[in-house]
């Protein structure tokens, strides 16, 4: 029978292409073989003596590599230094193994250094050795002379009930030798975890240069090691936090936000708006020497794993922009070097000579008190933060002197400039960051945060537009900065609606997210600590006894009426808070006064009330 072909059958036979060589297994890798520079000098001195004499002997020998011609030629060689003369075998011997080689000068090296023993000296104690290697191999990383200790005081016992060929204890430093023998991955996984052994002995691959400016975009929080004060009351409020972007092809900082909230999207979004846009200076603050012209649309935007990167409204505005978002693996800090280099600069030379510096070592700190030497407010620091960036950092050269940040953002400017947003796509951009969430659209507009939002252009809007149970819903935009609107999506209208807080109180004005929060739950708290909580807890227990007395009073009585007919019996006692409490009719000077008038039936007002209602409208 003929094999079954298909059109896989060649494509399972193509050989896969050989990995590149930094994903290759040592295993499987090819080594060259070594070569003279690989030996010590002593040893490398030897073989181009050897090499030497092999030369000179080549050149006058006339005939075969034999005792008889050999002899002569060492003598007249080695004249008066007969110790160091030969045997001619040996030479033959040299120039056997240097043409088996085809010419490689370290196969005139000597074996010396493969001499030794390489057997072990004690045995019988290897199963003591393990015992002591596992409390070695401990995340609590106890000290090779701890597991010595064990490994002697348990041969120590064993022998104890051995008269004759004991088991010999091998001393520390053979002990500590054969621990530094073992593969250290595998020790280093025992005692600090995988992912520390990852660290230290995985490959680390170099990154791919950008080529041109925005091309790679580098994003991260961290807290300053500085404690800033209050502007107007001079307290000190502790380390803020700085969000920062990096342009990694010119180094170039392309934005920042400093807050002492949390990092979050609101502080992502506000950097990345910063470093789309351009920078005007002229609200800084202070005088400046140089211009800012870092800025632009980026094309990829590395982020860490942070929730704030995360967000989906990062997400959403990042490709309405056209700025592709790479995740960083987790805990993997170095794939994001230049971020990472720049918060280590900024403590490193901008931090160190202002009072009130912190220290992220502990151990750094001694006595210094940082809380008690702070003297910077915090709009200063802004302000000099920006001459430290714009004046210093970018005009100046590295550290190894290859670069200056911003004759490298020109040069690369003036090469390939980046794309930039018009005023209507800055204007929309800014919609987009804002923070994204859903609300209902009711006759009032919408609520957010105990705030309403409404516009006479949105009532137009529900007068036009039907709306149904999914698409009462709708997607709002708001900036966390400033409550005093919101931009709505209109799906009808295809575009977000931008709708004002209806507050006239003028207290939604400059009123941040953050700020609104705040005030509400201290509102809260005032509320709840100014009820009379026992005043009500007695009032509520009152309540609690009269139902249940009422409940009693209930079951003891024998009438057995249905609910409507004695609720007609209510409207005509007239049961109000102004009136009586029950149907029970008294008889009331009026009705004795009228003569010969019966006594009024019940059931027969009862009977003929509908009618009697019906006559009356």
């Amino acid at each position: 029978m003929m094999d079954f072909e298909d059109e896989f059958t060649e494509s399972t036979s193509v050989k896969k292409p050989a990995s590149p060589a930094q994903y290759v297994k040592l295993v499987d890798s090819e080594l060259v073989k070594r070569d003279l520079d690989t030996f010590p000098d002593f040893l490398k001195e030897k073989a181009l003596d050897k090499y030497k004499l092999i030369s000179v002997i080549e050149l006058e020998n006339s005939g075969g590599w034999t005792q008889k011609k050999l002899d002569p030629i060492l003598d007249k060689l080695f004249e008066g230094n007969t110790e160091k003369r030969p045997n001619w075998r040996t030479v033959v011997r040299w120039r056997k193994s240097y043409i088996e080689s085809n010419g490689d000068l370290a196969s005139l090296v000597d074996k010396s250094h493969k001499k030794g023993n390489r057997s072990k000296r004690t045995e019988g104690e290897e199963v003591f050795f393990e015992r002591a290697l596992l409390r070695f191999l401990d995340a609590k990383r106890p000290k090779v002379t701890t597991a010595y200790q064990y490994y002697k005081d348990a041969i120590t016992i064993e022998n104890e009930n051995i008269v004759d060929g004991q088991i010999p204890i091998i001393s520390y430093k053979s002990f500590n030798q054969r621990i530094k023998s073992l593969p250290p991955y595998p020790i280093a996984v025992a005692r600090h975890g995988k992912f520390k052994a990852d660290q230290w002995f995985a490959y680390c691959s170099s990154h791919i240069p950008p080529t041109r400016i925005l091309e790679r975009v580098e994003i991260d929080h961290t807290p300053l090691d500085l404690i800033l004060l209050d502007d107007e009351l001079l307290l000190p409020l502790g380390r803020p936090y700085l969000t920062l972007i990096v342009d990694v092809f010119s180094n170039c900082v392309l934005g920042f936000h400093l807050s002492y909230k949390a990092p979050s999207y609101v502080s992502a979004a506000k950097a990345i708006v910063h470093a789309i846009k351009p920078k005007t200076l002229n609200d800084v603050g202070i005088e400046l020497q140089n211009d800012w012209p870092c800025y632009g649309k980026f094309e990829t935007l590395v982020v860490d794993n942070g929730a704030e990167f995360w967000s989906k409204s990062l997400d959403h505005a990042c490709k309405e922009a056209g700025i592709n978002i790479q995740y960083n693996p987790v805990r993997k800090p170095w794939l994001k070097p230049f971020v990472e280099r720049f918060f280590g600069m900024i403590n490193q030379y901008f931090l160190t000579e202002i009072p009130g510096k912190t220290f992220s070592n502990i151990l750094e700190k001694e006595d210094y008190k940082p809380e008690k030497d702070a003297i910077m407010r915090f709009s200063v620091f802004v302000e000099e933060f920006h001459r430290w960036v714009v004046d210093i950092y970018h005009q100046d050269s590295d550290s190894r002197d290859t670069r200056i940040p911003i004759k490298q953002w020109q040069h690369g400017f003036d090469i390939y400039p980046p794309l930039q947003m018009t005023v209507e796509e800055e204007k929309r951009f800014n919609v987009l960051m804002g923070i994204t969430d859903e609300r209902t659209l009711t006759r009032n507009g919408f609520k957010f945060e105990e705030l309403m939002y409404d516009s006479t252009a949105l009532a137009d809007y529900r007068k036009h537009y039907p709306q149904t149970k999914d698409t009462i819903k709708k997607l709002i935009k708001i900036d966390p900065d400033d409550l005093s609107s919101i931009h709505v999506y209109l799906e009808e209208l295809g575009g977000y609606l931008k709708v004002p807080c209806t507050d006239t109180t003028g207290y939604v004005s400059g009123l941040s997210l953050h700020e609104h929060k705040v005030i509400k739950k201290i509102n809260r708290e005032t509320i709840r600590e100014s009820k009379d909580n026992l005043g009500l807890a007695k009032a509520r227990m009152a309540i609690h006894a009269r139902v249940q007395q009422e409940q009693e009073l209930f079951n003891k009585s024998k009438t057995k009426a249905k609910l409507p007919e004695l609720k007609k019996k209510a409207q005509l006692a007239d049961i109000s808070n102004t009136g009586q409490g029950t149907i029970r009719l008294e008889k009331s000077d009026t009705l004795s006064a009228i003569p010969n008038k019966p006594e009024p039936n019940i059931s027969d007002i009862l009977d003929n009330w509908d009618d009697d209602i019906e006559g009356f409208e």
